[in-house]
């Protein structure tokens, strides 16, 4: 392994696919993050906790936009994070990966990943605007979902060491297993503690763009690694020619 090369390309894939990610967030999630908090402050206006005044807003707008400016560079470094961990899984399962090419089997994890780490989580503990949730349930929320990710994790974990030593007509028993497996975790971790009492129609399109952002996350770290580990081939060192 040529591993100034292997750092190189995963921190590099990480951090453009996070800024891919921070820009979308910007341009399909931060509008709705307006709306629930626009109802947010007219629940603060309408309860007396805050005066809707010029002052107010002139502080709301430099905060929103401090907000929104760091959005993608908040993207960069989070990508940088979790792109470091995918190369590592990569370099670890690439040899039992399915893919005649490493864009290929980049894109069977990113869409290992996607799944067992993110969708499922999210099927459970969904992402909320801002006017969902009571803020004393935050770290209790918090909790739940991180609890509900490493779960999962090591869950594909054990499946995945499970599928390698069986045979191939019964490596889909691994399949089945987690399967079985995440229902059961489903189904026992508690509910979200909080009610929703925002609109539906912005929930949900919160939701959906959440889900589009993180997915444009996934691919985008699939493509760049898959491309980068294909040209530079950092598990592959040249022969030393001795004269």
């Amino acid at each position: 392994m040529k591993t100034l090369i292997f750092f190189a390309i995963v921190l590099v894939s990480g951090a453009l696919a996070g800024t891919i990610h921070g820009a979308a967030n910007l341009a399909i999630v931060e509008p709705y993050l307006d709306e629930a908090i626009g109802i947010e402050n007219q629940n603060l206006f309408a309860s007396g906790e805050e005066e809707d005044t010029p002052q107010f807003w002139v502080e709301y707008n430099s905060y929103r936009d401090w907000q929104k400016g760091g959005q993608v560079l908040a993207g960069t470094i989070l990508g940088t994070s979790i792109g470091a961990l995918f190369g590592i899984v990569y370099t670890l399962s690439r040899n039992s990966l399915p893919g005649k090419n490493d864009l290929r089997k980049t894109f069977v994890l990113a869409g290992i990943m996607w799944l067992t780490i993110y969708f499922i989580p999210f099927l459970k503990y969904p992402a909320n605007p801002p006017t969902v949730g009571d803020g004393e349930t935050v770290v209790l929320r918090a909790i739940l979902y991180l609890s509900f990710i490493a779960i999962s994790g090591f869950g594909v974990v054990g499946f995945y060491q499970l599928y390698k030593k069986l045979k191939s007509n019964t490596k889909v028993l691994a399949f089945a297993g987690y399967a079985i497996f995440i229902g059961i975790v489903f189904a026992l971790m508690p509910p979200n503690p909080d009610e929703i009492t925002a609109p539906m129609d912005l929930v949900n399109g919160f939701r959906a763009m959440s889900v589009v952002a993180v997915s444009v996350f996934w691919v985008s770290v699939a493509v760049i690694l898959g491309m980068f580990w294909h040209k530079f081939r950092p598990d592959v060192q040249k022969p030393v020619i001795q004269n």
